[in-house]
């Protein structure tokens, strides 16, 4: 069963790939990313589309009892049901997050590892390599996806709201209470 893919040029959203966070407490900490696959990707949506398939197959085998469960989750959804009121950038785009508990391998274009976290960021453009597997868990049933490595392809613009520098917000116009320290 092929449950890898390494998908075609995807937009990077909610980037955590170069420290672990957990997001709640008691959470174990975890790698993390969203992936925004453009729906006109027709390849790239097969191949994702067929390794949850076979995750889901091996689920029903090995996690399930033999049948697949009524409420499965399932990692690959769509932005256009889902996100597009709220953000944009999700229109006309499916999209899933992926995460580990191991850090990511991060490549650019040439195959150079990616030290700098300031490189990769929400909204530039590039490949990954994940994996999906069933899962049953406090009585949640689904697909997870993993992530395995991240390839950094092109910049794009950068998602979220507008963030003014550090010179923008300490400017000298703003040194009138500088006496009060």
């Amino acid at each position: 069963m092929a449950t890898k893919v390494i998908t075609g040029k995807v937009r990077f959203s909610y980037v955590n790939i170069f420290r672990s966070r957990a997001f709640r407490e008691g959470q174990d900490a975890k790698y993390s990313i969203c992936l925004l696959i453009p729906k006109d990707d027709k390849k790239s949506v097969a191949k994702i589309k067929a390794a949850i398939e076979d995750a889901i197959q091996e689920g029903i085998s090995s996690k399930w009892g033999g049948k697949r469960p009524k409420n499965l989750r399932l990692p690959l959804r769509d932005g256009d049901e889902e996100r597009a009121d709220e953000a944009p950038e999700y229109e006309n785009m499916y999209f899933m997050n992926a995460n580990s508990t191991t850090k990511p391998g991060i490549v650019d274009k040439d195959l150079n590892e990616i030290l700098d976290p300031d490189e990769v960021y929400s909204g530039c453009w590039g490949k990954a390599s994940v994996n999906f597997f069933a899962y049953d868990s406090n009585g949640n049933r689904g697909i997870g996806c993993g992530l395995n490595n991240i390839q950094k392809i092109r910049d794009g613009e950068r998602l979220g709201a507008a963030r003014a520098s550090a010179e923008e917000d300490f400017s000298k116009e703003d040194d009138d209470d500088e006496d009060d320290f």
